[in-house]
């Protein structure tokens, strides 16, 4: 029987992500973006979905200190459970927090070739912000530095 959980994220479940992290995005690519901080620092809007007690999605997302809006920095849901609705739970489940903190907006970015990462953030109802880059994709462009143009993701809440 499934016993399906939303929880904080521990440190502990901070490191078995790290652990098992290519069961989530296929590589470890994306490791260097997993900053302790995000759990140490940011643990009240850091989740994780687990399945009796196993770990199969996590979001770790964080208040801007400049404007009334919720930032997802990372959402990550196993690959053997992907399109079950593990991601949007996770991002309901912050929405429902930044609501109750006054916040109004909900904000995301990826990079301009991950389509799986823009197909599902235009499936829960997020807007590309900026124009449109050589290939079509609307980016806004140095978003993460010099020639380091990104899918920005905004969303009213």
């Amino acid at each position: 029987m499934k016993v399906i959980t939303i929880e904080h994220c521990s440190n502990e479940d901070y490191l078995a992500i790290l652990e098992d992290i290519e069961s989530f995005w296929g590589s470890d690519r994306t490791l260097s973006f997993h900053h302790p901080m995000l759990v140490n620092e940011f643990g009240d809007t850091a989740f994780v979905i687990k399945n009796n007690q196993e770990i199969i999605a996590y979001l770790f997302g964080f208040l801007s200190q400049t404007e009334k809006t919720g930032y997802v920095h990372l959402v990550g849901v196993k690959q053997n459970v992907q399109n079950k609705g593990y991601g949007s739970l996770l991002y309901k489940h912050f929405v429902q927090i930044l609501k109750t903190k006054g916040y109004t907006k909900l904000k995301a970015i990826t990079t301009t070739t991950n389509q799986k990462s823009i197909n599902f953030h235009l499936k829960i109802g997020m807007q590309m912000l900026g124009n449109e880059n050589k290939d079509g994709v609307i980016v806004v462009k140095n978003y993460s530095g010099k020639g380091q143009d990104r899918v920005v993701f905004m969303k009213s809440i």
